[in-house]
């Protein structure tokens, strides 16, 4: 198998990663002979400085094209490091974590080891009613929940695409949460930990293991 922990370099240029990253990994597989061997992606930490406005930085886009390939792709996994990186530093000193993530994802689709939770929770689904998006996640465990026991952070809602605003968020199931702001009537996307250097990425599923930062819309072509 093999274990990817790149692409700071490439943020710039996210669209053309979500191509290049899973013909990368096919190409390999190809050279190798050995068929779909497991791939470990890690996802790009957070870093630089926190900002107290929703933003569409390029780091957000090309964590969400690893994100792409990790659901795309066979036998891809990732590793959700938006909780351990460093404002100051593009090489977190926490490695630890970031093998034990991998190492979870290893242990239930590699090794067969189910009991063992492979990821944080998984964006599947949307729906609205009103003026509020109900979201649906996979990879829960026993359910959803945060890392503070607070009210889900670092969500941000639009209308038409082109304003967000923070939302208002709340565990309403074992794998369900409703998003809302009362600035927004009619909403048409809702985005997750979308920034460089979110504050609080605090949604979590049973076995503590991050949410993917993600968003319901989908990339521009």
């Amino acid at each position: 198998g093999a274990i990817w922990y790149q692409g700071e370099t490439n943020a710039g240029r996210a669209k053309e990663y979500r191509t290049l990253l899973p013909v990368m990994i096919e190409n390999w597989r190809d050279v190798w002979g050995q068929g779909d061997f497991p791939f470990g992606v890690v996802q790009l930490a957070n870093f630089m400085a926190t900002t107290d406005q929703p933003s569409d930085p390029a780091w957000a886009h090309l964590r969400d094209a690893q994100l792409h390939t990790s659901l795309t792709v066979p036998n891809v996994g990732q590793a959700v490091i938006i909780d351990i990186g460093e404002a100051k530093d593009i090489h977190p000193r926490n490695k630890q974590d970031v093998g034990k993530r991998l190492g979870f994802w290893a242990q239930n689709k590699v090794y067969g080891q189910t009991n063992v939770i492979p990821s944080g929770p998984v964006y599947q689904s949307m729906k609205v009613k009103d003026n509020k998006v109900t979201l649906t996640f996979d990879v829960v465990g026993k359910g959803l929940q945060t890392t503070d026991g607070k009210a889900p952070a670092e969500f941000i809602i639009t209308d038409d695409m082109r304003n967000w605003y923070w939302a208002d968020a709340k565990i309403t199931g074992k794998n369900t949460v409703t998003v809302w702001s009362e600035k927004v009537s009619k909403p048409v996307a809702v985005r997750y930990a979308w920034a460089n250097n979110p504050v609080n990425p605090n949604l979590t599923n049973s076995a503590n293991i991050p949410a993917s930062p993600f968003r319901t819309d989908a990339e521009p072509k």
